[in-house]
Parts: C-alpha cells; sequence; structure tokens
C-alpha cells in the first residue's frame, strides 16, 4: 500500500503540492493524470526518496522493493538478455554465491531461495519481455550498444519489468514503443502481480490497464475508481454537483447578509443579527473546480482541390542504399480524403515509407505518381531540435509571413494552440507539447493536400491529444498518421496499413482486429487467411471505414458552414469590445453626441447579429450531430 499523507512540496517558489493526500493500495493498477508541469514527475521523485518534501510523508512496507525505469539507457557491450537477467539483483547475487559458496547449509539454503523466485525460468521469462517490446530472438543475443536511444529505453523497460518490484513507477513508458509494443504493455501491466502507478497521457492505456486513477489538480490528489473514461465522467458529475452546492451556498450567504444588513441596527433584532454574522463567518466557502482546457488546435485547409488518386504505387521498392531496399513491391493510392493509421513494429520501415510519400526518400524501383500541384506536410518527433533555439513562436511565424502586420502573425500563432503568453517565449524555454504544436502549425503551414504525422503525441497530454484529434477530424485534406495511441487512430483513421514483411499491405479489419493478431496471435507471421466468419468481419470492417470516408464528405459543406458561423461569432465578439472600449469613454457623449449614439447602435446591431450568429451555430451543430448519429445507427 503507498499512503500520500499531507504532503506539501515546492520547488523554485512554485507550489506543486499542498497537503496533497492519496491511498494506493497494495496490487493496484493506478493512472496518474493531470495537466503537463503540474508535479507528476516531481511526485515520483519524492516516492522514490530523491526529494524531499517540505511537510507530509509518504509511506509504504518497509520491506516493499520501488521499480522504475532507468533514466539513462543502457549502452554497454553486453547482450540485451544478460543486461534484463542482471536486473533481478537478488537472483545474480545468488547464483555468483552458489558457485563459491562451500558450506552445504548455505547450497541448500541457495538453491531453495533460486527455486522460491523461480530463477530456472528466468531467462524465459526475461526474453519473453524483450519480444513483447519489439526484440526477436537474434536481438536480444546482440549488445545494448548496438541499438538507437529510442531502443535501448525500451531495454531498461523490459529490465524493471522483469524484475517486479513491489511498487512499479512508470512516466510514459510509451513514448518510446510503436502500436504494437503499446498493446503489449497494456496487457503486461494488467496481469503485473503487484502495485503499479503509471505517469501517462495515453487514453487506451488508461481505460485498459488499470484499475483508479489518481488526479493532480490545483496541488491537490484525488482518487477515481475505474478507468479513464470512468474518471472524466465521474470528474463531471462532481464538477456539476460542486457548482450545484456553491451556488446554494452562496444564496444563503446572500440572504444571511441581507438580514444583517437590514437589522443589526435595531435594537430588537441585533441579537439575531449577530447569530448570523457568527453563522456567516463560520460558513467555508466552496471552492469553484477550475476546468482547464487545451487551447484548439487548427489546420489550414489545402488551398487546392486535387482529382484523384493524389498519389499511385506500382510495384515500389525503397530504401537508404541503392542495392538494399527496405520495402519491396509496394503497390498502393491514396485518394484526397483518406484517412490512413499506418501500423507496424519499430524497425519494420513506417518512417521509411512516411518519407518515401513526403518526397524525402527516392524510390530504387516502380513508379510513384503524385497529382499535379500536390503539396505534402511532413512532421516527425526528431524535427523538434530543428526549431531555433533563441527565437519565439511569433519569430518562426513571423519568417513565414514577412509582409504580414503583426496581429495576423500573432492569430496564425493562436491558430496552432499557443496562448498569448507564450508566442514571445524562446523555443529552448518552450515545453515539449508546446513545441510539438508550434512544429505542427509550421509543417501544415501552406495548407497541404497531404499531411503526413509521425507520433506527433509524444509530448502532448490528454487534453491537447484530444484538440488534435478534433483539428484532424475538421482538416478536409489527406492524413497519414503514425501513432502508438489507439484512441487517436480510432477517432481519426478510416483505412489500416500494415508495415511488415519488407512490404506494405491492406489490412481488411479493425483495430481489435489487428490486437488480436498482435497479441494473441489469430494469424500466421505470412498473414494467413482466417476463417470465413473472420472474414465477413472483415468486410464489416471495410464497409464502415468506406462509410466513414463518405460520410465525412457529405457533411463537409455542414461543417464548413460552422466553421463561418464560429469566425463570425469572433468577429462580432471582438467588435463589441472594440465598441464598449470607445463607449466606456465618460466624456464621450459630453465631446461628441452623434458618435456616441451611433457607436450606441453599432453596438446594438452587432449584438443583435451575434445572438442571431449563434443560434445559427447551435442549429447547424445540432443538425451536424443528428446526421453522424443517424449514420452511426444506420
Amino acid at each position: 500500500m503507498l499512503v500520500v499523507n499531507e504532503l506539501t512540496f515546492r520547488i523554485a517558489g512554485r507550489t506543486l503540492l499542498e497537503g496533497a493526500s492519496v491511498v494506493v493500495p497494495t496490487g493496484a493498477k493506478a493512472g496518474f493524470v493531470g495537466r503537463n508541469g503540474t508535479g507528476k514527475t516531481s511526485l515520483f521523485r519524492l516516492v522514490t526518496g530523491e526529494w524531499a518534501p517540505e511537510s507530509g510523508s509518504i509511506q509504504f512496507p518497509r520491506a516493499a522493493k520501488i521499480g522504475q525505469v532507468a533514466q539513462e539507457a543502457p549502452g554497454s557491450a553486453i547482450t540485451l538478455l544478460d543486461f534484463v537477467l542482471a536486473a533481478d539483483k537478488e537472483r545474480a547475487s545468488l547464483l555468483a554465491e552458489a558457485e563459491t559458496a562451500t558450506d552445504a547449509a548455505r547450497i541448500a539454503e541457495i538453491h531453495t531461495r533460486l527455486a522460491d523466485i523461480h530463477a530456472h525460468s528466468a531467462e524465459a521469462r526475461a526474453a519473453t519481455i524483450l519480444s513483447g517490446l519489439g526484440f526477436d530472438h537474434a536481438a536480444q543475443s546482440r549488445p545494448c550498444s548496438d541499438f538507437s536511444g529510442g531502443w535501448r529505453m525500451r531495454v531498461a523497460l523490459a529490465a524493471v519489468l522483469f524484475s517486479e518490484p513491489d511498487l512499479l513507477l512508470l512516466d510514459e513508458p510509451t513514448n518510446y514503443l510503436d502500436f504494437e509494443g503499446t498493446l503489449w504493455l497494456q496487457d503486461h501491466v494488467r496481469r503485473y502481480p503487484h502495485t503499479v502507478v503509471i505517469i501517462s497521457h495515453d487514453r487506451d492505456l488508461l481505460d485498459t490497464a488499470v484499475d483508479m486513477i489518481v488526479h493532480l489538480d490545483q496541488q491537490k490528489l484525488v482518487a477515481y475508481r475505474g478507468g479513464y473514461s470512468s474518471f472524466e465522467r465521474q470528474r463531471q458529475e462532481k464538477m456539476i454537483l460542486s457548482q450545484k452546492m456553491r451556488d446554494r451556498q452562496e444564496a444563503q450567504r446572500a440572504h444571511m447578509q441581507a438580514f444583517i444588513d437590514r437589522f443589526k441596527a435595531k435594537a430588537t433584532k441585533a441579537r439575531q443579527a449577530q447569530s448570523r454574522m457568527k453563522a456567516l463567518a463560520k460558513l467555508q466557502p466552496i471552492a469553484a473546480i477550475v476546468e482547464e482546457h487545451a487551447l484548439p488546435i487548427a489546420f489550414p485547409q489545402p488551398i487546392a482541390k486535387l482529382s484523384p488518386p493524389i498519389l499511385a504505387l506500382d510495384g515500389v521498392s525503397v530504401g537508404y542504399e541503392p542495392d538494399r531496399p527496405i520495402l519491396k513491391k509496394v503497390t498502393l493510392r491514396i485518394d484526397e480524403d483518406d484517412r490512413i493509421a499506418l501500423l507496424g513494429s519499430n524497425g519494420n520501415g513506417k518512417s521509411t515509407f512516411a518519407k518515401l510519400i513526403a518526397g524525402k526518400l527516392e524510390a530504387s524501383a516502380g513508379r510513384v505518381a503524385r497529382a499535379t500541384k500536390l503539396s505534402i506536410a511532413y512532421f516527425a518527433q526528431h524535427q523538434l531540435d530543428e526549431l531555433r533555439p533563441a527565437e519565439s513562436p511569433f519569430q518562426h511565424v513571423g519568417r513565414l509571413m514577412p509582409d504580414a502586420p503583426e496581429a495576423k502573425v500573432r492569430a496564425r500563432v493562436a491558430q496552432m494552440g499557443l496562448p498569448t503568453s507564450r508566442m514571445d517565449t524562446p523555443a529552448k524555454d518552450l515545453s515539449g507539447g508546446e513545441k510539438a504544436r508550434l512544429l505542427l502549425g509550421l509543417a501544415a503551414f501552406h495548407g497541404p493536400n497531404l499531411l503526413i504525422l509521425d507520433e506527433p503525441t509524444n509530448h502532448l497530454d490528454i487534453d491537447s491529444r484530444e484538440a488534435l484529434v478534433q483539428a484532424l477530424n475538421a482538416f478536409d485534406g489527406a492524413v497519414i498518421l503514425i501513432s502508438h495511441d489507439r484512441h487517436l487512430v480510432e477517432a481519426t483513421a478510416d483505412r489500416i496499413i500494415v508495415v511488415a514483411d519488407g512490404t506494405v499491405k491492406e489490412f481488411e479489419g479493425d483495430l481489435d482486429d489487428y490486437r488480436r493478431e498482435v497479441i494473441e496471435g489469430t494469424t500466421g507471421a505470412k498473414g494467413e487467411k482466417r476463417d470465413e466468419a473472420n472474414d465477413a468481419g472483415r468486410l464489416s470492417a471495410l464497409d464502415r471505414r468506406r462509410a466513414a470516408a463518405v460520410l465525412r464528405e457529405q457533411l463537409a459543406p455542414l461543417r464548413k458552414k460552422i466553421k463561418d458561423a464560429e469566425t463570425r461569432i469572433e468577429k462580432l465578439q471582438k467588435e463589441i469590445a472594440k465598441l464598449d472600449g470607445e463607449l466606456a469613454d465618460p466624456d464621450l457623449f459630453v465631446r461628441d453626441t452623434a458618435k456616441g449614439t451611433r457607436l450606441m447602435k453599432a453596438r446594438s446591431d452587432a449584438e443583435k447579429a451575434l445572438a442571431e450568429t449563434e443560434e445559427t451555430w447551435l442549429e447547424l451543430s445540432a443538425e451536424h450531430e443528428e446526421a453522424e448519429r443517424a449514420a452511426l445507427d444506420g
């Protein structure tokens, strides 16, 4: 059991936790959520003893073993399998002692303990974990130094999972995993025999692998039963209830204050007034729950409408060396409204395929046909390092709009989801999520026909990921998405393409089918056909994806009307605010009565137009929701 009791912690003059308390029962799987920068990782460091709290305590069983992924990825000449096996320090120590022990009683104790901790199956267990995280048998025998940083972090994750600590702390464990590795981790965490606390922004992981959510909000820790979807519902209900109680209390306070103001000077009512004053002083105000929402993200719509297909591949091979193609015999077409999820284990060629589509790699064989005036935007996580460290978001965008006034440049930065307070912050001082938003906006700046996103969510919190979902669904061009975030894939993609076995193939099923293949192995390595029932399921899934594409095209005019209404609402609100500023001048009607009257009429007209536009927006939104619902029901 992990008990956090009245914990207060400050860093650099900022309070992260104040009187925070929570209990995580033994064996629980807890998802730790909260906006970026609120102190989740700091709490992990407090739990491990790396940092000390200002006050309060953190308690867990004295003999409990705590484990977390090493901050530095392994890079020695030791093999992957040996590195993971060495993570079980007790087993390693007992095996070393068994080599030198001479006392018969001690030797018996050692072998008894080795049997108790299942040392005989250690290599098989370590190999299974490494395999689940994407390392085949050959890779497990190679030295850690052969692998890149991201792959080494997987090895570090495998090591801590193998050691099976009593309290396992995982901080964004899916950031270095592909979709397949994430599915495996979900299943492994769900079956893990001890307590787990996971910091994650992956909704699917938090819905499938945990049984409680700990929310860090306003320096407090609040526990909720169930996964993330259950947490969202419970929190919303709590907010509604809290607001009702707060409104009721405010009415009570107002009633008591009115009595005091009315009767405190009257001798006959003085005692009652004094009584109410004491009661009012004791009445603790109910704090309003502040719900923070991430700023929306908006991608510019494609400038030109292209005839399908916008891109076609016929028998294409591609790689980084002329005679060693990574992908062969790729035949595929991409249309102007395709939403493609690109799946496949890391190392199979997803990024290579994305670079081929983006024009960053040339085909070594076959034919690539691109539509005239095809514009492609490409985003990859490594590009975060390409931002100019000393330049602000405003300066980055200003380079692309050299002749635009400052207000227009700032408006474009705002469309990327960056607040006004961060527009002039040097890129080196932006958070990972803010850098990702900026780079997404810069990549799609000129209204591409095709948007390629390679792991866009690694630095985004849950609300920002939802903003990305909305932005992609509002984008009228084609999208190719490489992501380990199942929620993002399910909410935006209607076509699945798998990169495996040196080629690229359409997957005629949905994500549930794909998950079964990854976790349960319902199909062979070469993709043998399933039985007729599964074939019918694949056709059904294909029909659903086609229907989704048709629905998106049908609703495009309606979405445009909604967008136009939103733009007009924003414009009218700014106009009213400007008129209010002018009408606030106390000398206006003395100095110029006619101007004052004219401004009053303009404000009245704008307010009327705003009300009408808002009504139109509500009607259009309801029509859009009804159309989507009818399509789903059908």
